[in-house]
């Protein structure tokens, strides 16, 4: 029997997902629970699994196509009387049903569509459609796109690149003209949906950065100090951002203007913070999974979520709750060898904190009421906030709060 491979709902507010990269081709064996393919949505990237065992006879959506959820994109071939049982909340519930005279079961919207346009053999998606009808474009208009998806099919993209030129929406921008020699690469979905956040946050909010210096010394020396011993004792991975994090907390606490969002023209104070841990992912992605409720966690519950949301962000681990509903972030450059820079904010958020690498530099300190040349561990911090909201003066009290807690750090309860 032949099992329908559906695009997964991945939480209650998506409802679509854009396929990144398919790891078996039609023909291959598959294994329950192996990995076919790789999607990415709003919220994450995630790796689907075959819920049976069987052979890849067919792909219907291509590499970066979205398409909506319960979206038919693969068939897999099977000698099992296995069905799959569709689950809102699970992409990989499956239902083993031992009846040999199973109804056929009723064509799908994406099927009814298809045999409706058999006439023009055009493959037009429900996302497609919808689009279409949004925009009041006739559906004879639609079928003359010229589609880049899988056997040419009208993906998501093509459509909407096709009103932007229809209702000359397009800004204008400079010209860009590749010769011979240049390479032209696609950006994949990922990409795309960073650059289309970090648009909407430039538009959004109005930017204002700010930086100080803070003396790293009594950190450096605890690490140095105790960093292994932590790891091995009690597998509590220690690092400059543990501490960061704590302080950055313990900011808020005392400023909750920076814990809060604008909702028209009104201030959504939240009283819990949801603190955001940007990780960078291989090769060029960048995701901002946020700890839930950071506020009740010590020094040493904060360095465990922090190495276990990395873990999951980088093996694509993550669930959309992991990165919804954020309060502040942080952004950790320093971890390249930067600086400092100026982070753009995480939307709906009002203020992100950007922190650089500790490097050893020499400053003038003062000993004894003489000033004195040392080398110190120095580390620059930068908040960049809403200035909507956030004015300067509270964006740098709030900053100097971080630096002050950071210098003076209490280890008596971490």
């Amino acid at each position: 029997m032949k099992i329908d491979i559906l695009m997964p709902k991945m939480g209650e507010s998506l409802t679509e997902g854009t396929i990144i990269a398919w790891l078996k081709s039609v023909g291959d064996k598959v294994q329950k629970d192996e990995i076919i393919y790789e999607i990415t949505t709003d919220k994450v990237d995630t790796e689907i699994p075959s819920p049976v065992d069987g052979i890849l006879v067919e792909i219907l959506v291509g590499e970066q196509e979205t398409v909506l959820v319960d979206t038919v994109v693969a068939i897999i071939e099977t000698d099992s009387t296995q069905v799959v049982i569709s689950d809102e909340k699970s992409a990989g519930n499956t239902q083993s049903v031992e009846d040999e005279n199973i109804e056929e079961v009723p064509q799908t919207e994406e099927k009814q569509t298809k045999v409706e346009k058999d006439k023009s053999n055009k493959f037009l998606s429900p996302l497609v459609l919808s689009i279409a009808n949004k925009e009041n474009i006739p559906i004879s208009e639609v079928e003359k796109i010229a589609g880049t998806g899988l056997n040419g099919r009208i993906t998501k993209n093509d459509i909407l690149q096709f009103v932007n030129n229809k209702e000359k929406l397009v800004k204008s921008a400079p010209i860009i003209t590749a010769n011979s020699e240049d390479e032209l690469i696609p950006m994949d979905a990922t990409r795309k949906r960073i650059m289309e956040h970090m648009i909407k946050s430039r538009d959004t909010s109005v930017h204002v950065s700010s930086v100080t210096e803070v003396d790293m010394s009594k950190l450096y020396n605890f690490l140095k100090a105790n960093k292994k011993r932590f790891a091995e004792e009690e597998n509590v991975k220690f690092t400059y951002l543990t501490f960061i994090s704590h302080a950055v907390i313990n900011a808020i606490k005392e400023f909750p203007l920076i814990n809060s969002q604008i909702d028209g023209d009104k201030i959504v104070m939240k009283k819990n913070v949801n603190l955001g841990i940007a990780v960078a992912v291989e090769p060029n992605g960048l995701i901002v999974p946020n700890i839930k409720n950071a506020e009740n966690l010590s020094a040493r519950g904060l360095a465990k979520e922090i190495a276990s949301l990395g873990n999951k962000a980088r093996n694509k681990g993550l669930v959309p709750d992991d990165v919804k509903n954020g309060t502040f972030s942080i952004s950790n450059y320093g971890v390249f060898g930067v600086q400092f820079g100026t982070p753009i904010i995480n939307q709906p958020e009002v203020a992100i904190l950007g922190v650089g690498s500790v490097d050893k530099k020499t400053v003038v300190v003062d000993v004894d009421g003489m000033d004195t040349i040392a080398i110190k561990p120095m580390m620059y911090l930068t908040i960049s906030h809403d200035h909507r909201l956030i004015d300067g003066m509270l964006g740098g009290k709030f900053l100097n709060s971080i630096k002050q807690r950071l210098e003076n750090f209490d280890f008596s309860n971490i």
